[in-house]
């Protein structure tokens, strides 16, 4: 995938993160040396998460931490979701032992689903754009907020 950091890249911090629903996790990878992230794809959440897959991406890309959308309503309340969210962070942290953030994820499906759209009409994206799309993205974007609220540079210290 052009744009994607080849796994366990030498040099900055290699993050997973993921974006957590009832039915799919949109999952994307990204690193502090570039500040980048691209999407990856999406694990089945049909019956709870997919932990094998879970496992095997973290053999894959040999990352040092990993994110996970919360989700928020405008008002900072929580949503249905929230919760959720917030047991799958904890069981990531203590099935991995690596060190799990939560980043605020407000109105990332919204903003994945313009920019694929945008895509498909520009003619960049030459096929319709799925509901996994649209879930890798949002990961994407929860990664890129993270990166974005930090110093990418120094691949240190907690948020």
């Amino acid at each position: 995938m052009p744009g994607t950091p080849e796994p366990g890249a030498p040099g900055g911090i290699v993050l997973l993160a993921f974006d957590y629903g009832a039915r799919r996790i949109g999952v994307a990878v990204g690193q502090t040396t570039t500040g980048t992230a691209s999407p990856l794809g999406t694990l089945s959440a049909e019956s709870g998460p997919d932990w094998q897959a879970v496992m095997r991406l973290l053999r894959d890309w040999g990352p040092q931490r990993l994110l996970v959308g919360l989700p928020c309503n405008m008002d900072d309340s929580d949503t249905v979701l929230t919760e959720t969210c917030r047991g799958f962070a904890a069981e990531l942290e203590r099935r991995t032992g690596l060190p799990v953030e939560l980043v605020d994820e407000r109105l990332t499906s919204v903003a994945a689903t313009d920019e694929l759209r945008e895509a498909r009409r520009s003619g960049a994206l030459g096929r319709r754009v799925s509901r996994g799309d649209v879930d890798a993205n949002a990961a994407r974007l929860i990664l890129e907020t993270w990166l974005g609220g930090r110093n990418v540079t120094s691949g240190s210290g907690n948020r």
